[in-house]
């Protein structure tokens, strides 16, 4: 697996005519070396693959990265690019724009004689279709959440506070064999279901709430996310009404999901059924997001996306209403594209639960 990442990479090298790459962000360092730590290097050429950490690590790259060359080196880290950019005859070093700091690069643009070219997301290009392994990663981590929602509506009671609904989920996910939270849950209740990105407070749960629950779990390096909003109660009139109308737009869409599809058509689906409802004005954000080895990431379903969907793309479906001092819902599936359509992930209820 990790050597056909590195066969690809070096061919995008070579069609951007770089010498070598430097990673030093988590994710993508990882996702191209198998290795499961933190602050370590990854030097590629064309010819070499260098893994580079410090004594804390030596041990753990050596059980866990494969075709690399390990190197142990003494800070600061300047030193030892400078040499290896000599040795590797590197003269363009592609490097993560969106992980180094300014000051670092300024750092590194002194510290060695050689080019130094953004890469513009060469290796997120490269973890947009997920392998085998990648989609089984995601499909345990989703079915921890699955099993997490199934007890939180045993679980959940009125008088409650966000926070200890909050704090039972991520214990139980943990239980269940998560190794963390994909995000800091969000658990928001009656008023506070409007808010969008709502994390969980001391405010009490009550009787005719509303209760938002948006949350994932990380199971062997890769993230889980579905959102399913419950009432506390019994449900009046509007709040049937919302419910429904984001229900329709999320199973809408869904049942479009197919390869060749742009992300802005498929936005647009869920869009204009909320528009046409007269809610349009409290639907703000995109559909869906790519999933991974990242809560966010690429392909962005959204109005301003006009990405294309391919076979292997995992992304989500989460149309929203949110009103302002009343409460909001939001539905979200989890979604592997396949060859000739979608596989739902997610697998939890979505007709209206009461409780």
């Amino acid at each position: 697996m990790y050597t056909k990442r590195l066969e690809t990479l070096r061919k995008t090298m070579s069609e951007n005519g770089l010498d070598g790459v430097l990673l030093q962000g988590d994710i993508n360092r990882n996702y191209m070396s198998g290795f499961r730590g933190d602050e370590s290097y990854s030097i590629i050429t064309n010819d070499r693959a260098i893994f580079v950490t410090d004594f804390r690590f030596t041990e753990q790259a050596n059980q866990q990265v494969e075709n690399y060359e390990i190197h142990e080196y003494q800070r600061p880290f300047e030193t030892f690019l400078d040499k290896m950019v000599k040795e590797l005859n590197i003269k363009k070093l592609g490097f993560e724009e969106n992980v180094l700091t300014f000051d670092l690069y300024e750092s590194y643009k002194n510290a060695v004689n050689c080019e130094l070219v953004p890469l513009n997301g060469m290796v997120e290009k490269l973890r947009l279709i997920k392998s085998k392994d990648e989609v089984h990663a995601i499909k345990k981590a989703q079915q921890i959440a699955d099993s997490a929602f199934d007890h939180m509506l045993e679980f959940i009671k009125p008088g409650m506070t966000e926070k200890e609904i909050g704090l039972e989920l991520e214990f139980y996910m943990r239980k269940l064999g998560a190794s963390g939270l994909s995000f800091p849950s969000i658990v928001a209740s009656g008023v506070r279901s409007s808010l969008p990105h709502g994390t969980a407070t001391e405010k009490v749960v009550e009787r005719g709430d509303f209760l938002t629950l948006d949350f994932g779990a990380v199971y062997d390096g890769y993230c889980s996310d579905m959102t399913r909003t419950i009432v506390i109660g019994e449900p009046n009139d509007k709040m049937k009404e919302i419910y429904n109308i984001v229900l329709n737009a999320q199973e809408a869409a869904l049942k479009a999901v197919k390869p060749g599809m742009s992300c802005f058509d498929l936005d647009k689906i869920a869009r204009d059924i909320i528009k046409d409802a007269g809610y349009g004005e409290y639907f703000g954000h995109g559909l869906g997001h790519g999933v991974g080895r990242l809560i966010h990431e690429a392909p962005m379903v959204s109005f301003r996306s006009n990405e294309i969907l391919e076979p292997g793309m995992v992304i989500t479906d989460e149309p929203g209403i949110y009103v302002p001092n009343f409460g909001g819902v939001r539905i979200e599936d989890l979604i592997l594209v396949t060859e000739d359509g979608c596989e739902v992930l997610s697998k939890s209820p979505k007709n209206l639960i009461c409780i």
